[in-house]
């Protein structure tokens, strides 16, 4: 019987935490007024972490939201007649069936209920222009007002450079991302330029790391929208990226730098700087476009590079669909078949051109041809021109001769041309061992500059406590004192053996 009613109470205490633990999310509405709280904490004690911690709940904030929570949410915060009340509804559409089914609902809960106390005091400024951007985002879900979003987002980024206050520094960074995003979806991008060319240098002279952030990514998209890459790369020499910028603003600069040096041809840094904004960029989940684009670039800069990409990449959920294209060219260029190429890229060629990698893929025609003939110099000690041209699907014997010599001279295979006879005579049939030494090193070198510079930046992010060192100084003063007493009661004689322990 004890047996039993002490299983019994586990299993009450085991109810009881478990429905400890699942508490009900706050509701949207509930979740705006505690960013109001803490947004007004960080004024309060100049703390921009507070700021930080509301917005980086924003996106998952928009999609939950709607215009009316954002309008319950300004008629709580402000007084009844306030001007930047009255300011902020005339951007929300008028809902009168809302406004008469809560009238209806608050006089039949009045009776059991009681009215909060009406709000008599301005908020801060930074709740307001925290509800235009709320306001903004959802604007932007519709398309028809599109035009409305640009107007209001204009606004906002004259309210702010009035206000001219550092406290609005973290939610300007995300005012100038809804500004920027209004402009192109209104088809209007190039002509936010000098906005964003204007705020950039205020914020670099204000030492702005996330306005100044976000304004470069924002001005390299707009370059790279239109094809001026001299431009932003000019802006990227020019400009010093914030190392205390966070990791998605990171992700994106990285981003666009892998696509910049992609065009310049230079393979390496673009592998390494898409490497990283895989390595800094939100969860698949959380950012499905930004997670794929970045992987179609990777995907294409790899190939030129000469390495097959992972196979594992085209199995992951959120990309398997979208790479799919990719993945056949993958397989061309893997198996060196010129037709197969061609055709796929004939193929997918809307998409790579939506995609704005259709002009690198075209480079990739010389690296196919390429692994074609190292494919046959490892398969053939001796092979004549007429076959190579059959399996790879060469129009002539004098541009399979071409590519056959270009391809020796460029060490991409061993072996030499016998023009007499029209054969290919290769040397490195047989499996040589390749993928040792320098190459290895390399590899690893790059693996451990990415270790130490992943600790440095782990370093600088932690937070210490102020003036810690202050109570060890107390502390140690303390013992000190207590054992300048102890030595002096020892010379007066004032401590008897009982006193120093016994048999001392």
């Amino acid at each position: 019987m004890k047996s039993t009613e002490k299983e019994d109470q586990k299993d009450d205490k085991k109810q009881e935490t478990k429905e400890e633990v699942k508490k009900e999310p706050p509701t949207p509405l509930a979740e705006i007024k505690g960013n109001f709280v803490l947004i007004d904490r960080a004024v309060s004690t100049l703390e921009p972490r507070f700021t930080h911690r509301v917005l980086k709940t924003l996106t998952t904030l928009v999609k939950k939201i709607d215009e009316k929570i954002i309008r319950n949410a300004i008629e709580e915060v402000y007084p009844k007649e306030s001007a930047t009340k009255t300011a902020l509804l005339s951007w929300l559409p008028a809902s009168p069936s809302e406004d008469v089914e809560m009238q209806i609902e608050s006089s039949s809960t009045s009776t059991t209920t009681t009215k909060p106390a009406p709000v008599t005091t301005e908020p801060v400024p930074e709740i307001d222009i925290y509800l235009r951007l709320l306001i903004i985002h959802q604007l932007l879900k519709s398309t028809g007002s599109v035009s409305e979003a640009k107007d209001l987002s204009v606004e906002t980024v004259k309210k702010m450079q009035a206000l001219n206050r550092r406290s609005l520094d973290s939610i300007a960074a995300k005012v100038w991302f809804a500004v920027e995003r209004s402009f192109e979806l209104d088809g209007d991008l190039a002509e936010a330029r000098p906005l964003f060319l204007a705020a950039q240098r205020t914020a670099a002279l204000r030492h702005d790391d996330d306005t100044q952030a976000s304004l470069i990514n924002r001005l390299l998209r707009s370059y790279l929208a239109y094809s001026l890459y001299d431009q932003a790369d000019k802006l990227v020499s020019k400009t010093t990226f914030p190392v205390s910028a966070g990791n998605p603003q990171f992700a994106r600069y990285h981003y666009y730098l892998g696509r910049i040096k992609a065009v310049q041809l230079n393979y390496s840094d673009a592998h390494t700087n898409l490497q990283q904004a895989i390595r800094r960029a939100p969860p698949a989940t959380l950012a499905p476009g930004f997670y794929q684009a970045v992987h179609k670039l990777f995907v294409v800069v790899e190939l030129l590079m000469g390495d097959i990409p992972d196979r594992g990449i085209f199995r992951h959920p959120v990309l398997e669909k979208p790479l799919k294209g990719y993945f056949e060219i993958v397989k061309a260029v893997r198996t060196g078949s010129l037709s197969q190429f061609q055709q796929t890229v004939l193929k997918h060629a809307v998409l790579f051109q939506a995609d704005k990698t259709h002009t690198l893929i075209t480079r990739l025609r010389q690296n196919v041809i390429k692994t074609g003939i190292r494919r046959l110099s490892l398969a053939y000690s001796l092979i004549s021109l007429k076959d190579i041209c059959v399996k790879l699907h060469l129009d002539s014997e004098e541009d399979a001769e071409y590519i056959v010599g270009k391809a020796i001279r460029d060490g991409v295979i061993d072996g030499r041309l016998v023009h007499e006879k029209g054969w290919m005579a290769c040397g490195g049939a047989g499996g040589v061992k390749r993928g040792y030494g320098s190459e290895v090193a390399e590899v690893f070198t790059r693996r451990i500059g990415y270790c130490l510079e992943l600790h440095n930046q782990s370093v600088k992010a932690m937070r210490y406590p102020l003036n810690a060192h202050r109570k060890e100084l107390a502390d140690a003063e303390g013992a000190r004192e207590r054992e300048k007493e102890l030595a002096k009661e020892i010379q007066e004689g004032d401590l008897d053996d009982e006193d120093l322990g016994g048999d001392f």
